[in-house]
């Protein structure tokens, strides 16, 4: 089994942080059938047969761990830099 771990620096306040997040979650499920749902202790867990992982959004920080099973491995690379992109595009400082 194979993992992706990344962690950025984000300087969002929380609850607009927790909208990226969803905005992220809603995008995955819509184009691969991830079913999330929001623990209590405020971390993103999400799901589909072959993968598995949980965002987490601490004050300053967000971080997302992946678990790919076989038929995801091969993929890893390329679903490191969708990540990336999404956090560039969601957790990234706005300018005006």
């Amino acid at each position: 089994m194979s993992e992706i771990t990344i962690t950025r620096m984000h300087t969002l306040p929380p609850r607009k942080a927790k909208v990226a997040a969803q905005s992220v979650a809603d995008d995955l499920q819509s184009r691969f059938g991830l079913q999330h749902a929001w623990d209590d202790d405020g971390t993103l867990a999400f799901h589909r047969p072959g993968l598995s992982g949980r965002l987490t959004l601490g004050r300053r920080q967000v971080t997302v761990q992946i678990r790919l099973g076989l038929v995801f491995s091969p993929l890893k690379s390329i679903l490191e830099r969708q990540i990336h992109d999404y956090f560039d595009q969601r957790f990234a400082p706005r300018t005006s």
